[in-house]
């Protein structure tokens, strides 16, 4: 089962409605390969290996000129709102592999590129990297939920989430909670 694009449409504002900062972080989600999940109750970040034996250190999806993992991606955000929409059949269907989830407006009004976050004791600046949906995206929530966050009118929304580097190694934990400074 997944939504349809009517479904995602007509609860878009009760997503845009979200709060605009201090959201509490739940569902940390490692990534260690490719289809890989595993939910832990914190995980230690630095600027050098974002997530330390993450994929992300060994074959990410974007990179630099000489192959390394661009920091743009190292954390992934997503909004509980939308994952409360998309992610239907939990059981049967993988988690999407995000960092971790907020209740929080993640929108380029709210959190433009550049912008900090406190998370933990760690510090992660939102990148300008668009987190689009990838086919997996699609074959897990539907086509219509990634025509949905990759609408025209929604791209500043960002409704597939926010990708971010990190600043200031730390800790975060389920529970710590995602600040604007």
């Amino acid at each position: 089962m997944v939504p349809t694009l009517e479904q995602l449409m007509a609860a878009t504002p009760e997503v845009q409605a979200a709060p605009k900062d201090r959201a509490e972080i739940t569902m940390l989600c490692l990534r260690p390969g490719y289809n890989q999940r595993r939910f832990v109750d914190a995980v230690d970040v630095t600027p050098e290996q974002g997530i330390p034996g993450e994929r992300w250190g060994t074959r990410p999806w974007l990179t630099r000129q000489d192959g390394s993992g661009h920091p743009g991606i190292q954390i992934c955000i997503l909004s509980k709102r939308v994952l409360d929409l998309v992610w239907i059949e939990r059981e049967n269907t993988p988690h999407p592999g995000d960092t971790f989830v907020v209740d929080m407006d993640l929108s380029e009004g709210n959190l433009p590129p550049g912008q900090l976050l406190q998370a933990g004791s760690a510090v992660l600046k939102v990148s300008d990297i668009f987190n689009d949906g990838c086919v997996k995206w699609q074959a897990r929530y539907g086509a219509d939920a990634r025509a949905w966050v990759n609408r025209p009118e929604f791209r500043t929304a960002r409704l597939r989430g926010i990708l971010c580097s990190v600043e200031q190694g730390g800790r975060i934990a389920n529970g710590d909670v995602l600040i604007k400074i």
